[in-house]
């Protein structure tokens, strides 16, 4: 299946990609120790990755996972468009070619490519492709006895979610590693201030205020070689059916700092609106330019998420926690990290690089023996954002049981791709006549 995402983050990955390459090629930057032959004769401790979905997030993925263990080799890539994968391949080669052992007959193309990929001699899979195919590529992956990193969000409406946590559970039997893409639980500065919060240095939390204002994103015009389908995959973040609308794509990760503030609760309900109002034409598909939500908890505390993606507009990303005794903030753009009650906190520790960090612990815990599983967190994390987005779309106050509990799909089954597909799109959502229960 596909597997380029042109994620919105990735500008930073595309900065990593260039800067690291330029310091590992040709260079004893990483203490590789093994010895590698065209059979790909190994040592024992050799960590076989594969990639499925090659895209900018894929990429980058791939290249910090290679970056993060100097034994970790990737040796099969998969995606649905031959272009993107040269591309990730080309890229992956300038970071470390001696990390980098796909020969040609494992190099995969088709919407059966991620299954090559799993019935190769692979340790651990990489699943980045647009968040419609999370759930069943997940799935496919832990039956096939193969440790996960799943980027966010891990899916795009409840039943997806569901088998999301049916397939954790499988995992936990199995021994397997699960590691999700929820990038600032691996932040630390963020770790540390969060487990200020949740050890109650503000009190109890009352209130979460978190922000995420930006600009517009990549579009690809349409070619007149490309069916509908195509033109849809290669502009998947536009509609909801494939990336769950901006608010579980991206905002998500807004919302799992929410979640995480309040100790990984799950609200009782949630209200909201949301709409488009600058990127109206069809182009943009089908999904919003501004979300407001509230989450309201067993405490009767709030969750109160605001987001646009509006070009000219002022742009800020952060989250407030007002606790009883005290409060946090934590703003991406200024970097800051603090707490206060009685007096001021400020993160002063190590900095680190979270994209890298979350490979380094899955690699050890492999290693190890001792499996760590995030498949609760990341499905109800995901879970928050298709409330936000529910709750948008429709108008209606929505609980928590009524949203997971939801059989609404929007898109086609995991067999059911082809390339003449004709996916029907549902209009733009308009908050008090659409249906989404």
């Amino acid at each position: 299946m596909e597997f380029s995402t042109g994620n919105p983050e990735n500008k930073k990955r595309r900065t990593f990609l260039k800067t690291t390459g330029k310091a590992l090629v040709g260079s004893a930057a990483l203490p590789l120790v093994f010895n590698i032959n065209n059979s790909f004769g190994m040592k024992d401790d050799i960590l076989k990755v594969g990639l499925i979905g090659c895209g900018g997030r894929g990429t980058g993925a791939a290249a910090q996972a290679l970056k993060a263990d100097p034994n970790a080799m990737l040796t099969c890539m998969a995606d649905i468009f031959s272009d993107y994968l040269d591309e990730s391949y080309n890229a992956l080669i300038q970071v470390n070619p001696l990390q980098v052992q796909v020969a040609e007959d494992h190099k995969f193309i088709g919407f059966d490519a991620y299954q090559k990929v799993l019935e190769s001699d692979v340790d651990v899979v990489i699943l980045t492709t647009p968040p419609a195919f999370r759930p069943g590529h997940f799935k496919a992956a832990v039956q096939s006895g193969k440790h996960v990193f799943c980027e966010k969000p891990v899916a795009v409406d409840a039943p997806g979610v569901r088998s999301v946590l049916e397939t954790a559970r499988l995992a936990e039997e199995k021994g397997l590693n699960v590691v999700s893409g929820f990038t600032f639980r691996y932040d630390f500065p963020k770790r540390a201030l969060f487990e200020k919060i949740n050890s109650g240095e503000i009190g109890e939390v009352m209130s979460v205020l978190t922000v995420r204002n930006g600009g517009g994103l990549w579009y690809k015009e349409r070619q007149p070689s490309w069916t509908e389908m195509e033109y849809q995959l290669r502009n998947w973040y536009y509609y909801d059916w494939l990336s769950g609308d901006y608010i579980v794509e991206m905002m998500v990760h807004s919302l799992d700092m929410m979640s995480w503030a309040f100790g990984d609760k799950l609200p009782l309900k949630a209200t909201g609106t949301g709409g488009r109002q600058s990127r109206t034409e069809e182009k943009w598909g089908n999904i919003y330019d501004h979300f407001a939500i509230e989450y309201e908890y067993e405490n009767g505390a709030k969750g109160i998420h605001f987001s646009r993606q509006q070009q000219g507009c002022s742009n800020v990303n952060k989250a407030e926690v007002f606790g009883k005794n005290g409060s946090a903030v934590v703003d991406i753009g200024r970097q800051t990290h603090r707490i206060q009650n009685d007096s001021l906190w400020d993160y002063e520790g190590e900095k680190n690089n979270p994209y890298e960090t979350q490979h380094e612990e899955l690699f050890a815990a492999i290693r190890a023996g001792k499996p760590m599983n995030e498949g609760d967190l990341m499905a109800n994390s995901t879970m928050l954002a298709i409330l936000g987005r529910m709750v948008g779309y429709s108008g209606q106050t929505i609980t928590w049981e009524q949203a997971i509990n939801s059989n609404q799909v929007l898109g086609p089954a995991l067999d059911e791709y082809r390339w003449d597909l004709e996916w029907p799109v549902p209009p733009v959502a308009i908050p008090g006549k659409t249906k989404v229960l």
